[in-house]
């Protein structure tokens, strides 16, 4: 499409020419746009913001399972679940009742349960690294969300909303707070699903806040960034020609939104430029986990053939953290165990353990836990009945179930050794203390100083906020 005020330019010297004063020009436009920038008070969007009231936290590490942990077989031990297993479900299942309930039978624990710590959480022998931290985190019981698909679940842990699309939390964070590091990003989601809507990008997007905001996806554990290079300048070049390049554009591209009015493409397109090319130089130092001592990457499993991966990503976001990374999450794949789940939550469960015990052991001795929260979670919990119908025992597994879950929190702001809530004597409800998605998100922005009431941006004729019209701060878990 031609450009409003003049033709497509063909070469460098008609491009320069059009300027009117050539390079002497380009400057001038530059500086005149960043002194309106800060007379307007907007500054750079990334630059730190002023929290609502003092933070406990500045950052966010969220581990998130794909899928959900089985609670009865991890964290929440139920003895009637080992005496009555084989025995029909002596409770009504709300949806697709013809097809459980007459043939669905409890199922016991597919691990040994004993008593961890002075807090006394009953935790099985799937995860003996994180066992002995059990003292050091915070464990809600009874969390409960609206959907039982992945789709929905997973829309509303990310966004705060079941059915429409919304920014992701990692967005609003990024709106209310800004960043401490301007040569990376302030939300990154390391190794986020890639297929179906469970790895919609929509679950670490922007949507309607400025796109600036957006989440950046970081590939596998091994490349974190593929063709980091930028391809708009020749990369052969030193960091200072570069820098004279990248700001010719730029210019450009302010005199476009000059003349043409705002355009928040055009105004996100600015803002990538600038970030990628300052990434060029801070990122690939950050990412490259292999500058850590031996000892540090033993301590996450990093060169075992069962936790390499997660180990490389959970060091990567502590390296990510430690630099000023607002928001940062890791994801692991594979925690939907529909069959053979004595087999495979016994496999997933040893992938993340040491790690995730060494994530929390280092950012602890490096005082980041002081302010980190750290969150573990997955999407929801799973059903306290085999769902093969009774098939052959070997093929046994849990369906999804939304009514309860167990996560656990660390960190900035909350309380060690707590447990908080309960569930019936199957695990299939919560019964007390229930925590809500929209609770737990009130709390998480609560602990890094902002109001989930205030933290609101206007769009499309209202105020739209992460938590919608929900969500109290659950203050028993606050230190």
């Amino acid at each position: 499409m031609p450009h409003p005020i003049a033709p497509p330019l063909q070469d460098r010297r008609g491009f320069l020419r059009s300027l009117g004063g050539g390079f002497g020009s380009v400057a001038f436009a530059a500086l005149a746009a960043a002194d309106r920038a800060r007379a307007a008070g907007s500054g750079d969007p990334l630059a730190p913001k002023l929290p609502h009231f003092a933070p406990k936290a500045k950052r966010v590490i969220l581990l998130w399972m794909q899928g959900g942990p089985s609670q009865m077989d991890l964290f929440d031990y139920k003895p009637r679940l080992v005496k009555q297993g084989g025995e029909k479900i002596p409770f009504q299942v709300n949806s697709a009742k013809e097809r459980y309930e007459d043939h669905a039978r409890l199922m016991p624990p597919v691990a040994d349960f004993r008593q961890r710590g002075q807090c006394g959480l009953w935790m099985s022998d799937l995860m003996p690294h994180l066992a002995s931290k059990v003292d050091e985190l915070t464990w809600l019981r009874a969390m409960v969300t609206d959907s039982p698909a992945h789709p929905g679940a997973i829309r509303l842990f990310q966004t705060g909303s079941l059915q429409f699309v919304r920014p992701s939390m990692g967005s609003w964070i990024m709106h209310g707070l800004g960043t401490e590091n301007q040569n990376l990003p302030g939300f990154v989601v390391i190794s986020p699903m890639l297929y179906g809507d469970d790895g919609s990008p929509l679950h670490y997007s922007n949507v309607f806040l400025p796109s600036v905001y957006q989440g950046t996806r970081l590939g596998d554990a091994r490349t974190p960034v593929k063709n980091s290079k930028i391809g708009l300048w020749d990369s052969s070049l030193p960091p200072p020609l570069q820098r004279q390049h990248l700001d010719l554009i730029q210019a450009r591209n302010r005199m476009d939104q000059e003349a043409a009015g705002v355009d928040p493409n055009v105004e996100g397109l600015i803002q990538s430029y600038e970030l990628a090319f300052r990434m060029q130089m801070a990122a690939p130092e950050v990412f490259d986990v292999m500058r850590e001592s031996d000892a540090t990457r033993r301590l996450y499993g990093i060169g075992e053939d069962e936790t390499d991966n997660f180990g490389r990503k959970c060091l990567m976001a502590r390296r990510l953290a430690e630099a000023g990374v607002r928001y940062v999450q890791v994801t692991d794949n594979g925690w939907d165990h529909h069959a053979k789940i004595a087999t495979t939550l016994r496999k997933s469960a040893k992938g993340i353990d040491k790690p995730l015990a060494g994530l929390l052991t280092d950012l602890k001795s490096r005082g980041l836990l002081d302010d980190t929260l750290v969150i573990w979670t997955g999407g929801f919990g799973r059903t306290p009945y085999d769902q093969s119908l009774g098939g052959a025992r070997a093929d046994a597994g849990r369906d999804h179930n939304p009514y309860c879950w167990t996560m656990f929190l660390a960190g900035a702001g909350v309380k060690q050794g707590m447990i908080l809530g309960e569930t019936d004597d199957y695990a299939w409800q919560a019964v007390d203390g229930k925590v809500h998605v929209h609770d737990l998100h009130a709390t998480i922005l609560h602990l890094l100083g902002l109001d989930h009431e205030r933290l609101t941006y206007r769009y499309s004729g209202r105020d739209f906020r992460l938590t919608d019209v929900y969500g109290n701060v659950v203050r028993q878990i606050l230190s």
